[in-house]
């Protein structure tokens, strides 16, 4: 079992690189898929969910080049299996991009439901198979396995969807591809990794226009051909070290972002008395006065990411006044309310809503990550509070950040890594 301690208290100074984007990665790796031939991949994050996602395509019998670090080469033209029901899909949520893939090229997919963070219950895929089914698929659900099948190919189809999903969005982008026909999107999601699956997808041979608006068209083309392509810098993850600054205080200069990207979450902390400077590729936060109170509720691109409540909620505890936290995305984001209390915060949550009435400090306290943007923001209160606090389920974190004590300890950060002998499970006994 592997733990964080962190000894909090720090102001942050320095600077931090930004990783390729997680939610770009998950999505690009299962369209290389559809590739007849090499694609060349760069900037990746070296997350553990891309680990996941790459040995699913190895075992599939993708054929998979380490070039360096953040640069790999695949090759799928040897598939000729559409099934990917592994134990493996079940740990991230990105494995249900492989249904579009593989339906895309085999038109057929079989493929095991999602897992990944528990936040919200179960994550419904009704608008991707609603998409699939416009297309001419006929998709069921059985022992947890998506099944779905065509007659041969997709078909070009308009395609409305009853609520913004950035997962359906990319998923029937991913399998309009290579339908044939145009296929139109409506109330399609904008977030910037859509449009960079768009670019990468674009740069293969595909024809996409409209992604970043709510209204895309795909007309598909036969075939897909290797190439280049360079993932966009980690939203969340800039924002995250963002936040971290924002409640610890100090002066952080967060490199290779796109600024542009960060203005949802840069408004909110200018709100709060954070001062933030953009450059042409970096972003300067730096943070000595008292936070403000502020009011947040979360929505689609561009509105405030819900990837990042948790950890703005964390540093409105230590805001003077009431803030509240409405969000607008997920039914239940809120778990991770329970182990604030445990360091001493004050939040009452209401169905979608968190009152927090701003406090002095935080108190380290032991806490558990249940999700992956929870895990983040836990890392956060145990960087502001006072004394000791050791964080458990830190592999929630590591899904989605690269080398984060690494990072935090060069900004100044007293936080480690330890290992720890898994805990003896008890025996099961009867109950009667």
């Amino acid at each position: 079992m592997t733990k964080y301690v962190i000894n909090g208290g720090r102001p942050l100074y320095g600077d931090v690189e930004i990783s390729g984007a997680k939610n770009a990665a998950v999505a690009i790796i299962p369209a290389a898929l559809m590739v007849d031939g090499v694609c060349r991949i760069e900037n990746l994050p070296g997350i553990s969910d891309v680990s996941t996602l790459l040995n699913i395509l190895k075992e599939m019998g993708a054929s998979i080049r380490v070039v360096n670090k953040r640069t790999i080469d695949i090759d799928c033209s040897h598939i000729g299996t559409s099934s990917a029901t592994f134990e493996k899909m079940r740990r991230i949520r990105a494995s249900y991009y492989l249904i579009g893939a593989l339906l895309g090229r085999f038109g057929r997919a079989d493929v095991a439901m999602p897992g990944g963070c528990n936040f919200g219950g179960v994550r419904p895929i009704d608008q991707h198979v609603k998409g699939f089914s416009a297309m001419g698929a006929k998709v069921s659900v059985r022992n947890g396995v998506v099944q779905a099948v065509t007659g041969g190919t997709l078909r070009g189809a308009t395609i409305y969807f009853d609520v913004v999903s950035v997962g359906a969005t990319i998923n029937i982008m991913l399998g309009a591809a290579l339908a044939e026909g145009t296929t139109y999107i409506e109330n399609a999601a904008r977030e910037p990794h859509i449009v960079d699956l768009a670019n990468f997808l674009n740069s293969m041979g595909a024809d996409i226009r409209g992604a970043g608006t709510n209204e895309i068209k795909i007309r598909g083309v036969r075939r897909l051909r290797g190439g280049f392509y360079s993932i966009i810098p980690d939203q969340i993850e800039a924002g995250t070290y963002m936040a971290a600054v924002a409640g610890t205080g100090g002066r952080v200069v967060i490199k290779d972002v796109i600024p542009k990207h960060l203005d949802c979450i840069s408004r909110k902390l200018r709100e709060m008395g954070v001062t933030i400077t953009d450059f042409e590729d970096s972003v300067v936060v730096e943070r000595t006065d008292p936070l403000i109170r502020t009011h947040i509720k979360t929505m689609p691109y561009p509105g405030f990411p819900t990837d990042m409540q948790p950890q703005i909620s964390t540093i409105l505890c230590l805001a003077n006044g009431t803030s509240t936290v409405t969000e607008g995305v997920w039914d239940n984001r809120f778990k991770f309310v329970d182990e604030l209390a445990k360091m001493g915060s004050s939040i009452r949550v209401t169905e979608r809503t968190a009152i927090i009435e701003g406090i002095p400090c935080l108190t380290g306290a032991p806490i558990k990550a249940g999700d992956l943007r929870a895990g983040a923001a836990l890392v956060i209160a145990g960087l502001c509070a006072r004394g000791e606090s050791v964080i458990e389920g830190v592999n929630y974190i590591e899904r989605g950040y690269e080398k984060m004590i690494e990072k935090l300890t060069a900004l100044g950060a007293d936080i480690k890594s330890l290992d720890l002998p898994d805990e003896p499970k008890a025996e099961p006994r009867e109950i009667g």
